[in-house]
């Protein structure tokens, strides 16, 4: 019998999030996030607390969430176990971007959704913020990144 907690023996899409404010932009990894509704299409996204993503979000409430395909693996060290509180994560990718009104994109996503918040709800160490989808773009037809490849190439232990 497996020893490991059920949530984490489901596989998820991993999705970063592009998010801006004053000049400062930032992405950072997010796999807390799931569709709540097919019309108006919703989503509910978790960030994490004390990042400089949520800082950027509560500022400017609207960003831009990508589903990285299977090869961005190698982004999840930068984006998500480094601070944007201390480092310009932007400054360090070296990865193709492209701009989307304010924010970076990574050329090599899958897609991107460009949602806006509509309300916020604390729940413990990650607000979760209910967003509206603005507009949508897939990119490329790579196969999306998942929990279960970064706990192949064990990137994640859950």
């Amino acid at each position: 019998m497996t020893r490991k907690k059920p949530w984490n023996r489901i596989d998820g899409p991993v999705y970063s999030v592009s998010s801006y404010r004053e000049n400062n932009n930032n992405m950072n990894i997010c796999t807390y996030v799931t569709a709540l509704s097919m019309q108006p299409k919703r989503f509910v996204v978790g960030i994490y607390k004390n990042t400089c993503t949520l800082k950027n979000v509560m500022a400017h409430p609207s960003f831009i969430l990508q589903l990285l395909s299977s090869n961005q693996y190698t982004l999840v060290k930068l984006l998500g176990k480094t601070s944007g509180n201390s480092h310009d994560k932007i400054a360090m990718l070296k990865a193709p971007l492209i701009k989307r009104n304010e924010f970076h994109v990574l050329q090599e996503a899958c897609a991107f959704i460009h949602l806006v918040v509509l309300e916020w709800i604390d729940v413990g160490d990650h607000w979760a913020t209910i967003c509206e989808v603005i507009s949508y773009k897939n990119l490329n037809e790579e196969r999306p990144l998942t929990l279960d490849i970064l706990r192949s190439k064990k990137i994640i232990r859950a």
